[in-house]
């Protein structure tokens, strides 16, 4: 096992980015596959910051602000018609893990060859152009920048660039953060930015996307693309395929301000190496949780393994396998977040090893909200269901549905219908699909549950609706 030396500082490039060595190298020669790569005995890994969202919610940024608290998957809810993107049942054999060189042609299937277009903007077609629009958005634009310029000394050189960004959505607040944040990158020049926009673009970058991007890590705009060929090269090595690879981006737009050879590459190798992760896994965890790649990976893994070891007793192999279904585990507050799921499970009733065995079967039971997920569920489980919370170890996956999309709309239509058995509600009849459930369980179609549902939810709706209402009325 190699030994790691740890640095805390990820590698930033700033204005104009340098042409490193590690950036010119990958996109001037074949990057290997994701063996070949961390063939090398020895290595540094330089990324140290984590992505503040996921973190303690009083965190500052570097720039003095506060920081906005974890909310992705803080209270998720997994009924029919908000599944995780990735599940247990998924079949990723699809996410080809790329074991040889990746070769040039590998970019070519994202069409590079194109000539980039200012994105916003359509070819000329059959429709007309709303020429009145685009004249008010630049008027507004205009306006904006005079007004910046009082305000924050603008240059009147920048007013390309911002007219340009502005077609992404951008406004003024935007601007502001942006010359908050770096001010330098208002500097580029407008061909330029239009040519690495449009790379992004290109290799599956939404427009709607890209204000997120720009106002999250304007620095991408210093980027040569050379810069920004080598990261997509590095994420494809790994087995991120083509149709997820902008999704990625948008997700975690600063891992390009980390060296792939010293800071991404050494990451991936830790998840293998010394968490215990499988090469076939590293596709799957990356998409589930692209901010794996700019987190200090060994504290967060030593912090959260070492935890969770001695409050529950949890081995090596089931931590590997949490961290394999939902590697943002490694993303949540000890105190915070993991602390107070376990305690509220063991106020239930349950004993450490039920408690590991429910996270090691579905891990993001620590991602949900326990006042207005966990807490409501548990409830409606024994006083409902007539359960007990022993239950939750055979079918954990009772935590992760919808308690107003399925397992009451479910257990109300079987007690209309005549067909609940005597004793506890079977839990089982919870997991499989509606038409599987209306064909086994109730005996009934498609429509008439769907029709029984909805009628349910419009009622509860109106419920709510009146006591909000009567509750104003009396204030």
């Amino acid at each position: 096992m190699a030994l790691l030396g740890l640095h805390p500082s990820p590698l930033f490039f700033s204005s104009p980015p340098p042409s490193s060595s590690s950036s010119s190298s990958s996109s001037s020669s074949p990057l290997y596959g994701l063996r070949r790569c961390l063939a090398v005995v020895g290595f540094a890994v330089f990324s140290s910051h984590s992505n503040p969202r996921l973190l303690k919610s009083g965190r500052r940024s570097r720039h003095g602000r506060r920081t906005p608290p974890y909310s992705d998957d803080a209270e998720e809810e997994e009924g029919e018609s908000k599944e995780e993107e990735f599940s247990d049942d998924d079949d990723f054999s699809d996410l080809e893990y790329h074991g040889a060189k990746l070769i040039d042609a590998d970019l070519q299937k994202f069409n590079l060859s194109k000539p980039f277009e200012k994105p916003g903007r359509e070819k000329k077609q059959s429709k007309t152009v709303d020429l009145d629009s685009i004249e008010k958005l630049k008027n507004e634009t205009k306006v904006s920048f005079q007004k910046l310029q009082k305000e924050l000394d603008f240059d009147e050189k920048w007013f390309p660039l911002i007219d340009y960004l502005s077609t992404f959505g951008l406004k003024e607040s935007h601007f502001v953060s942006i010359y908050e944040r770096h001010m330098p990158c208002l500097q580029i020049n407008l061909a330029s930015a239009k040519e690495r926009l449009g790379f992004l673009l290109a290799i599956g970058v939404k427009n709607k996307d890209m204000k997120r991007i720009l106002t999250r890590q304007p620095q991408i705009l210093e980027y040569t693309v050379n810069n920004l060929k080598s990261h997509v090269s590095f994420l494809a090595s790994i087995g991120i395929p083509n149709s997820r690879m902008g999704q990625i981006i948008a997700a975690t737009p600063s891992l390009f301000s980390y060296s792939v050879e010293h800071s991404l590459k050494p990451t991936i190798r830790y998840l293998i190496e010394e968490v215990g992760v499988k090469e076939s896994d590293v596709s799957k965890i990356v998409q589930l949780s692209p901010q794996i790649l700019v987190q200090r990976i060994d504290n967060s893994w030593t912090s959260r393994f070492s935890f969770l070891s001695k409050e529950l007793g949890a081995s090596k192999d089931s931590m590997v396998k949490m961290v394999t279904k939902h590697p943002q585990l490694l993303h949540y507050s000890i105190e915070d977040g993991i602390l107070p799921r376990i305690n509220f499970l063991r106020s239930i009733g349950m004993r450490n090893s039920d408690i590991l065995k429910v996270l090691t079967s579905l891990t993001q039971v620590l991602s949900l909200s326990l006042e207005g997920n966990l807490k409501p569920k548990y409830l409606y489980l024994v006083n409902e269901l007539r359960n007990e919370v022993q239950s939750l170890t055979k079918y954990p996956m009772y935590l992760s549905l919808s308690l107003e999309q399925r397992i009451r709309p479910r257990h109300k239509f079987l007690v209309s219908l005549k067909k609940v058995p005597k004793g506890p509600f079977p839990l089982s009849s919870l997991v499989p699909t509606d038409v599987r459930f209306c064909q086994q369980w109730a005996g009934t179609t498609l429509e008439n549950y769907l029709a029984f549902r909805q009628n349910l939810l419009l009622t509860d709706f109106a419920k709510k609706y009146d006591r909000k209402t009567l509750t104003s009325t009396f204030k």
